[in-house]
């Protein structure tokens, strides 16, 4: 038998490697896209969330009656009124198994633990009736002594100090700790950092990770509509197999009978990887009244309630030898986790406990990590989730080190960095990175970048006192994607599986459908994972289709977050299309009167070695759908699901420069040249990897120069709109060049490592090396981010540069935050203002 299907004449192109547009995009762009928000139910409520003012107060009346009475509300509920079912929201990572987790109501019954904390719902006809009537819920506070420094906050306990949860008599959530002596991976960190002091060098220092908000374009917002035989819940989230899990355990609804659909999500990076009180209320609000209820947040609330992300302090200590190998590095760190424990807000900073040590050949390591509660708004991921954390402390730390022995920086971290030769290679944190160059990735950033060129320039700038001067900074990072493989989470504590998986359904009518476990929200998986089975399959990329977001749809999954998607899910879809090919292997020898031994696959088509009779896969599809001629005890399907559990994380690195431009008589910050090179695996769709390379270095950036979530001494949010909160836009910055080496994973069939977070993990200490390197001669090691002018020029000042002393007339206060600010307004493309 001969195919009757004709083949283009590209079929056999590899779809691996192609830049395609992206499949997703012409329905976002023509405004075609289902937001959760866009969902009308009929009969729907909608719902406004009652929040506290206060960080940490009593509650000690609650009067609803007025809000009652008000125009088309249906019904309003408090915390006591819901007080017998809610139970607490479910933490999956408590990093130790004695953490102390304070209970976490979806609505606060008698206590509030932060602003912003609901303390009830409204439920009206239409959203502005909800929030109006929001406005008449009358609750009395009794405001309690607030937890607000993290510092003050971990010292404190039942005698002396502020518990942001008094019945816990601590605001130490935990101890964990992560030593190489202990495990067996290296030497003793304290005996290491001994002989440095004696005989070689020690480097301490002590970085602050400010408190910053993941501001996706979209809010939050949720649907649940009761009516049918399942409860269905449409929400703007990362995660909605675990949102269906999580609702059910918490509800006592069976899982079969709730259905979860995260329609198009708004972006996310880690802010929607969340069990929302939001959520619980609306679901609990539409079975209480048998009716479909909607909740979509205001930008302001989710500013203030969604959980924020970074909030540490990092006391470092390294030990390195005279000529600047490093020998040993100490973290203590303290981490903030606002409010509650969130879903895996203790284990974000334990993530960060491998990477501290990055690509550096250490003797000795030893990772401190005390969780702290406050009364702020809940901590949990933030796109890198404890990586960037742990490369910006060790990268600030080798620009310190190069800075000591008088070398160049990237001279400095060659000295300890892990050779190509040399992989696998099992670090001193105990990870195996099974492949990488460093020295490529590094080469070729610099030739990039004209790195010579650049110091030669600085050099001239520096001897001529130039007021404007030039600093260039280096970020030298790898990072572990995939959370996984699944029994190391579960000794870790870790409540749920690595895994992912996938179906491969293959129609009678030529066509793939491919349902991911997955849920992007913006990644672009539709079109990669399309290349991916029609690169496998033979098939054209037109006639895939991919499936996701949908627990109905999608039984089996673990979501997106983490760069898992591609290292975890993509390799399940893999694994899916080979097993179709296995599967079809005997219907298309039975067809082609073959040997299942003598046939070849490629392109797309079974061929019979040594002659010219062939079969396309798709015509065995319909060959089986009709199941008029199938090998005997065969069923009528070459459908295959698979999943993956990866064996370890993908380990993708890469070499980030950075130059900027430094006005010493303003503070004013203007990026000359961004350039990175990363090395990423296996490049399924350039263009979907530059968008995703491109989008984490802004974020990044931001954290560097703009992003700071404040609370003011009360406890209140004070950057609670984009009117405070800085998230630069485009003409705040440069165009950056980007390139790429690549070593593929071995753990991957592919050779894929992840990409999604590579751009914001590097680029901070990339951009705060630079400042630094700028203003150094000046005397200054170090400028608390948000780098801001007035950081800068105060930072300067303060070591008697920019001039000289500044006279009192000319210190600060009164050339203040807001003056620095007003003469940097309106700098070149590029300028932080």
């Amino acid at each position: 038998m001969t195919s009757t299907q004709e083949r283009p004449a590209d079929a056999v192109e590899s779809e691996i490697g192609k830049s395609r547009r992206r499949k997703e995009d012409q329905r976002l762009i023509t405004g075609r896209t289902r937001w959760t928000d866009n969902i009308q139910l009929t009969g729907m409520l909608h719902l406004a969330m009652v929040r506290s003012p206060y960080a940490h107060a009593r509650i000690t009346a609650i009067d609803t009656s007025e809000a009652k009475t008000a125009p088309n509300v249906v019904t309003v509920l408090t915390g006591a009124d819901v007080s017998d079912d809610q139970g607490t929201l479910i933490t999956a990572w408590p990093i130790t198994t004695d953490q102390k987790s304070p209970a976490h109501p979806p609505m606060a019954v008698d206590r509030v633990a932060f602003a912003g904390e609901v303390v009830a719902v409204v439920a009206a006809r239409s959203a502005a009736e909800a929030r109006d009537a929001a406005e008449l819920v009358d609750v009395d506070y009794e405001e309690l002594p607030a937890a607000l420094d993290l510092k003050q906050a971990a010292e404190a306990d039942a005698d002396h100090g502020v518990l942001a949860h008094p019945d816990l008599g601590t605001n130490k959530a935990a101890f964990w700790q992560l030593d190489s002596a202990a495990q067996g991976s290296g030497g003793s960190v304290d005996e290491a950092i001994a002989t440095a002091r004696a005989d070689g060098i020690v480097i301490e220092r002590e970085y602050r990770q400010q408190r910053l908000i993941p501001a996706f374009m979209e809010p939050r917002s949720v649907v649940v509509d009761p009516t049918g035989e399942q409860i269905t819940v449409w929400s703007a989230t990362q995660i909605p197999h675990i949102v269906r899990f999580a609702l059910a355990a918490t509800t006592g609804v069976p899982e079969s009978k709730i259905r979860v659909i995260a329609p198009d999500v708004g972006g996310g990076f880690g802010g929607k990887l969340q069990i929302t009180p939001e959520e619980w209320i609306a679901f609990c609000v539409a079975r209480r009244l048998g009716r479909p209820v909607k909740h979509t947040e205001t930008r302001s609330e989710s500013l203030m309630a969604g959980h924020h992300g970074r909030d540490q302090w990092q006391k470092l200590t390294l030990a390195a030898t005279k000529e600047g190998r490093v020998t040993a590095l100490k973290v203590d760190l303290l981490a903030d986790m606002g409010a509650y424990a969130a879903l895996v807000g203790t284990g974000v900073p334990v993530l960060g406990a491998w990477m501290f040590n990055s690509i550096y050949k250490f003797d000795a390591y030893q990772f401190n990590l005390t969780p702290v509660y406050t009364n702020k708004t809940w901590v949990d991921a933030y796109r890198g989730a404890g990586r960037p954390e742990a490369t910006y402390a060790i990268e600030r730390l080798m620009e310190e080190l190069a800075a000591e022995v008088g070398k160049d920086p990237l001279e400095v971290r060659a000295l300890s960095w892990i050779k190509h030769e040399e992989f696998p290679f099992t670090t001193v944190a105990g990870m195996t990175y099974d492949s990488g160059n460093y020295e490529a990735a590094t080469a070729k950033a610099k030739e990039m970048f004209g790195y010579d060129e650049l110091r030669a320039e600085q050099k001239r700038r520096r001897e001529s006192n130039d007021p404007v001067q030039l600093g260039i900074g280096v970020s030298t990072f790898t990072e572990m994607c995939g959370l996984a493989p699944s029994r190391i989470l579960g000794q870790l504590n870790y409540a749920a599986g690595g895994w992912d998986h996938a179906d491969i359904r293959m129609l009678a009518t030529g066509k793939v459908e491919v349902v991911t476990g997955t849920s992007p929200h913006g990644q672009g998986h539709e079109t990669a994972w399309s290349q991916i089975v029609a690169d496998r399959l033979g098939v054209p990329f037109e006639d895939v289709e991919v499936l996701h977001g949908d627990t109905q749809v999608s039984y089996h999954g673990m979501d997106t977050y983490g760069s898992r998607s591609l290292v975890v899910g993509a390799e399940a879809v893999v694994r899916a299309a080979d097993k179709v090919i296995e599967k079809a292997k005997p219907f298309a020898a039975h067809l082609l009167e073959a040997s299942v031994d003598d046939l070849e696959f490629t392109g797309g088509r079974f061929t019979v070695r040594g002659t010219d009779k062939d079969l396309g896969i798709q015509d065995v599809a319909l060959a089986a759908f009709t199941g008029h001629n199938l090998p005997d005890g065969a069923e009528p399907s070459i459908d295959a699901s698979a999943s993956f559990d990866p064996e370890n994380f993908s380990f993708p690195h890469g070499t980030h420069l950075c130059a900027v431009e430094i006005d010493t008589e303003t503070g004013g910050v203007k990026m000359r040249k961004y350039v990175c090179v990363d090395d990423v695996g296996t490049i399924v769709n350039p263009m979907i990897v530059e968008g995703q390379v491109h989008g984490g270095l802004v974020q990044g950036i931001a954290q560097a120069l703009f992003e700071e979530a404040v609370h003011d001494e009360s406890g209140t949010l004070v950057s609670a709109s984009f009117v405070d909160y800085l998230v630069p836009t485009a003409a705040d910055l440069i165009s950056f060049e980007t390139g790429h080496t690549t070593s593929p994973s071995t753990y991957t069939k592919l050779g894929t490592k992840g990409v999604g977070e590579a751009g914001t993990i590097a680029s901070t200490p990339a951009v705060v090396n630079a400042i630094v390197d700028a203003i150094r001669h000046f005397g200054v090691n170090d400028v608390q981010m948000p780098c801001t002018p007035a950081r800068i020029w105060k930072a300067i000042h303060d070591q008697g540069g920019g001039g000289g002393e500044p006279t009192p007339g000319d210190a600060m206060p009164h050339f203040d935050e807001q003056d620095v600010a007003d003469r940097t307004a309106g700098a070149d493309d590029g300028g932080a203002r």
